[in-house]
């Protein structure tokens, strides 16, 4: 259900992460090589990515397929960015929200993406949707499970959370309210990067030239790219990346520590 992918580093044309690449976003869109749950990422799209001393994020969105929108493929050829979060979307259930529904969602300075589904909705989270403020369900983009996980990360963003915290917690509440969701989440600021593998693929590329991709599956077939465990998060920067299990955290219930690199990603 869905793919997605996100970067850091030197800007260049969004078109050389998601179109050039043999395997890239555009090509996932049809053929996905690691998609554990649906075939086609045919109902919707979107890109989100950053400007230059602008911490708000622009996005272009779209209800149908990225390889039938020639305006994005010429987007993509001359937009430059150092950070950009994209997605191609195969819907849990069909609707009319049409772009609304197509990640990347958006808040200030924040991008995020959901990669996969919450098994009973939309009963199973009607306990977790109650503790959330009435302003900020009826500020809902869409009616799918993705906005409403959304909702729930960025109300631990606004009270406090840092992102990794603001994930961890989330995934850890939905799957316990809702036994069996896939639950691959993706998130930035333009600064950082965090993702959960829960239930799907993830993969992250880190480079020393202060270069970090994380995505559902490589777009290439360097032998750089790493497989993130199942049920762990991660948390990156330009220059470090993070692993954690998200079962250790479940058991202990403690705040995160601040980013530390993992020092093998670079060497």
């Amino acid at each position: 259900m869905c793919r997605h992918l996100a970067f850091l580093g030197p800007p260049e044309p969004l078109g050389e992460l998601l179109v050039r690449p043999p395997h890239g976003l555009y090509r996932q869109a049809w053929a996905p090589r690691h998609q554990q749950h649906g075939t086609v990422n045919a109902d919707g799209f979107g890109v989100g990515w950053y400007a230059d001393g602008d911490p708000v994020p622009a996005r272009y969105r779209r209800s149908g397929p990225m390889w039938a929108d020639a305006s994005f493929a010429d987007l993509a050829r001359v937009v430059r960015s150092g950070a950009m979060l994209a997605a191609v979307r195969d819907a849990t259930v069909a609707g009319a929200d049409g772009e609304a529904a197509a990640a990347p969602f958006a808040s200030g300075p924040w991008l995020f993406s959901h990669n996969g589904a919450v098994t009973g909705w939309p009963r199973s989270l009607a306990e977790l949707a109650r503790e959330l403020p009435p302003e900020e369900l009826l500020r809902l983009e869409a009616r799918c499970d993705a906005a409403l996980v959304w909702a729930l990360v960025l109300h631990r963003l606004r009270t406090g959370d840092e992102g990794p915290q603001a994930l961890a917690d989330t995934v850890l509440d939905i799957a316990a309210a809702a036994p069996g969701s896939r639950l691959n989440l993706l998130l930035t600021d333009g600064e950082t990067i965090v993702a959960t593998a829960w239930g799907d693929t993830l993969w992250y590329r880190a480079e020393p030239d202060r270069r970090t991709v994380v995505a559902s599956e490589p777009y290439d077939d360097d032998p750089h790219w790493h497989e993130v465990p199942d049920r762990t998060l991660l948390a990156a920067s330009r220059t470090d990346v993070l692993l954690t299990p998200l079962k250790d955290l479940d058991e202990a219930r403690v705040p995160l520590a601040p980013l530390a690199p993992l020092k093998e990603t670079l060497a």
